[in-house]
């Protein structure tokens, strides 16, 4: 049977990252857990072996039971009756096997019964078994949920919830609203005190929440009387066991059938405050978005390498004019670019996990002791890689999710429109990732601030002196060139001083920095294993060369006063 890890080998190369070093170093202080729980590691190589374990754990469970169940899922998906959910029969037995295989609450520490795993190794159980089925990567992989509860709330809240995830039980974010999708500091769900019974109460509608019947909620609600902004937003912990919340409808949706996307009616329910009031919107949440950014990011590499299975099993079965397609140069260039954008993506999203691994140890460490001048330096750096690479892998990987999905479907031709076919399912589920937790064009608005400050234009020419083998030169001097012309469009932008014209460019900046960035990271995945990455290296600086091109030659013609020809 397929494992979709151990089948993956550009999994295990990432897992195996020198930064892995001292993101395992300061994830196990040292590896003090050693004598205290018999699966704690006793060094840096018993974690990467702990992690690569239960990576191919993981990938057995994907191939043996969740990727068979998928189909079957995504038909019958789940169902509704009153005011609960209830999962597709398949997505129960996925579940099932997860939990089994202890696969819950796996970055949380020990103590609470998780696996204290760093984020880069369980990004990549996300992404495999999103691979498989994209709709049960919603529902199983919202227990990252539980790091923002981890991070914010008190002691008690971590002693009394934690290990419920860590045994099994499913999260939710409930955030968005009829009327505030994107716009969240217009949440008007309604938060309450409760003087008699010393608990809050929440009042109102939520929409669109995925896996919305989960056992645990964070809530985004209005804790403040007269306010209509962020500053009146506090999050609240919402017990399922309370109960007081009740499934309106699930929708209808074009993908991802097997996770139950829900409308809530919340009636006087209890609940209770995580962290400070006030906060909600201000951080709380942005945390929480930050870590489903990095989620969907690896959800769409998932998909993407889902897509690319699905083109080239078919290109190389099916015969046209006396041999198999692949042989055709149309059809091996759309295969070329899908396996590129594959790799690219990857890179981009585990180089991001790491910058995420390394600050959020950090910040741990800083609520247990002081931290030194080194290690505040140390946090401040990788906190702002972090920041600036996540819009971009959620940003791009969507994108590329969505081109691959549909290159996979092109390859297939005819066949790729019937029903009987992976790559249709792969396609609709594909589409979402570009839309939820930031559509691609927020994920600009995001990154656009590192544009216009120069922090991609300082990483990229960082990367310039990393050494690169003698092969891979040639491709480093033509980035070298892409680099030279984003920073030209960029200044030009600033120079103009016509802030609708930097908003109207913003979109073809960030994927000028994007591609860039992905086509430094090839390089240096290819000088390192070039029998794994020298072709897609070549392949996609090729296809990044052109898309800088396009976007230099738009940005430096384009005058601010045909701006006025876009309105509408």
């Amino acid at each position: 049977m397929a494992n979709f890890y151990t089948d993956i080998p550009e999994l295990k190369y990432h897992l195996n990252n020198p930064m892995m070093q001292r993101i395992c170093e300061l994830k196990e202080r040292g590896y003090e857990d050693k004598d205290k729980f018999d699966y704690a590691p006793q060094d840096y190589a018993d974690a990467i072996d702990s992690y690569d374990k239960v990576l191919e754990i993981t990938g057995e469970i994907t191939g043996e039971i969740i990727a068979p169940n998928a189909e079957g899922v995504d038909e019958e998906g789940p169902h509704c009756a009153n005011g609960r959910v209830e999962y597709a029969s398949g997505t129960k037995q996925n579940l099932d096997a997860m939990v089994k295989a202890g696969l819950n609450g796996m970055t949380m520490p020990r103590r609470f019964g998780g696996l204290n795993f760093p984020i880069t190794p369980y990004t990549m159980c996300a992404e495999i078994v999103a691979a498989a089925d994209a709709g049960f990567g919603n529902i199983w992989s919202l227990q990252d949920c539980i790091e923002t509860l981890y991070e914010f709330g008190n002691e008690d809240q971590h002693s009394r919830f934690i290990p419920r995830i860590c045994a099994g039980e499913t999260m939710s974010m409930d955030l968005t609203e009829p009327d505030a999708g994107s716009d969240l500091q217009s949440v008007m769900l309604k938060a309450t005190y409760d003087e008699a019974n010393n608990c809050w109460r929440l009042n109102g509608v939520k929409r669109f929440i995925t896996n919305g019947d989960a056992d645990l909620h964070l809530v985004l609600a209005r804790s403040e009387e007269g306010t209509k902004d962020g500053r009146g937003l506090s999050m609240f912990i919402y017990d399922k066991r309370d109960g007081g919340v009740n499934v309106r409808r699930i929708e209808n949706k074009l993908g991802i059938h097997g996770s139950p996307t829900c409308e809530l009616v919340y009636k006087n329910a209890k609940c209770e405050l995580c962290g400070d009031r006030k906060l909600g919107l201000i951080k709380y949440v942005m945390a929480l978005m930050n870590g489903a950014r990095l989620g969907i990011a690896a959800q769409s590499v998932g998909l993407s390498q889902a897509a690319y299975n699905e083109g080239l099993a078919y290109a190389k079965d099916r015969k046209q004019f006396g041999k198999a397609i692949i042989e055709f140069p149309a059809v091996y260039d759309m295969l070329a670019i899908m396996k590129a954008k594959l790799d690219a993506g990857r890179a981009l999203l585990y180089q991001t996990s790491r910058y995420v691994d390394i600050y959020k140890a950090l910040d741990d460490i800083a609520r247990e002791r002081k931290l030194t001048p080194e290690e505040r330096q140390e946090q401040k750096k990788y906190a702002k890689l972090a920041d600036s690479f996540t819009p971009l892998a959620k940003g791009m990987n969507s994108e590329y999710a969505n081109q691959n999905a549909y290159d996979s479907i092109q390859i297939h031709g005819g066949s790729g429109f019937m029903l009987e076919y992976a790559c249709q399912r792969i396609y609709r589920d594909a589409r979402i990732t570009s839309i939820y937790e930031g559509t691609t064009q927020l994920q600009t608005v995001a990154a656009i601030r590192y544009v216009t400050n120069g922090s991609y234009a300082a990483t990229l020419r960082d990367y310039e002196l990393i050494p690169c083998s003698e092969e891979m030169q040639p491709l480093l001097d033509r980035v070298k060139e892409m680099t030279n012309k984003f920073e030209a469009c960029t200044n030009a932008v600033k120079e103009s001083g016509n802030q609708e014209l930097l908003d109207f460019v913003a979109r073809r900046l960030y994927e000028m920095a994007a591609v860039c960035v992905m086509s430094h990271l090839l390089i240096q995945d290819a000088t390192k294993a070039p029998e794994m990455f020298a072709k897609s290296a070549l392949v996609y600086v090729n296809y990044a060369e052109s898309e800088i091109e396009k976007h230099f030659n738009f940005i430096r013609k384009f005058k601010a006063e045909e701006l006025e020809s876009y309105r509408k």
